[in-house]
């Protein structure tokens, strides 16, 4: 019998969780029975660790890229003085700029103001246009009629397709059969492509599989 998810537990560990996380919740059931990931606990409590994580315990629809010059370097080392060649005082607060400059030419971004268009969105933070089309395709194998997230990229945090997003996109990367053996950093590898978080990312899995209790 699949796995229940709990509003109450959910709202323990977000709270302050946007609107439309919320109401996507409220019919997670199905999404999460359908992709496997409410098989056991083990599955659901790595699911929820990860997209808590990444959207800062659902509080992020879209990514913020307003930084300060002091902050730009901390985040992206390499591009910013005075390891980088870039100069943060030309990109700090201008969202637009940094997006375009530090996501464009890559992840599928081909055409100017790509860059910022696809900045991180939704419970699992999509950036770049090729994951974007890539959610399109995840989520059409299930849902023929699903928009085209790649055209309505605003699409990704909503109500209606935020949960479907993350669950195809769980379950098309191979994620279940690694949350069974609860192996968190091969999760999050394919998930984040690396190791970005995984501390905050324990922290979320300990705290979810209190709550769920049980094997």
């Amino acid at each position: 019998m699949p796995v229940a998810l709990s509003l109450p537990i959910l709202t323990q560990l977000a709270p302050n969780a946007r609107s439309s996380y919320r109401e996507a919740a409220a019919t997670a059931q199905p999404v999460l029975d359908r992709h496997g990931i409410t098989q056991n606990k083990l599955r659901l409590a790595h699911f929820l660790a990860q997209i808590l994580h990444e959207s800062g315990a659902l509080t992020l629809q879209v990514e913020n890229m307003n930084y300060s010059a002091p902050r730009l370097p901390v985040v992206w080392p390499s591009r910013f003085q005075p390891k980088g060649p870039l100069d943060p005082a030309a990109f700090a607060n201008n969202p637009e700029k940094l997006g375009n400059e530090v996501y464009g030419k890559r992840m599928g971004n081909t055409q100017p103001g790509d860059g910022f268009r696809y900045r991180g969105r939704g419970l699992m933070q999509l950036t770049g246009r090729d994951s974007y089309r890539e959610a399109t395709r995840f989520v059409r194998g299930f849902t023929p009629d699903a928009p085209d997230f790649e055209a309505e990229p605003d699409l990704v945090f909503s109500a209606a397709w935020a949960l479907p997003i993350a669950a195809a996109e769980w379950d098309a990367k191979g994620c279940n059969p690694l949350a069974d053996a609860d192996q968190i950093t091969q999760v999050t590898q394919r998930i984040n492509g690396g190791q970005i978080g995984i501390a905050d990312r324990r922290d979320w899995l300990l705290r979810v599989k209190s709550l769920l209790g049980g094997p």
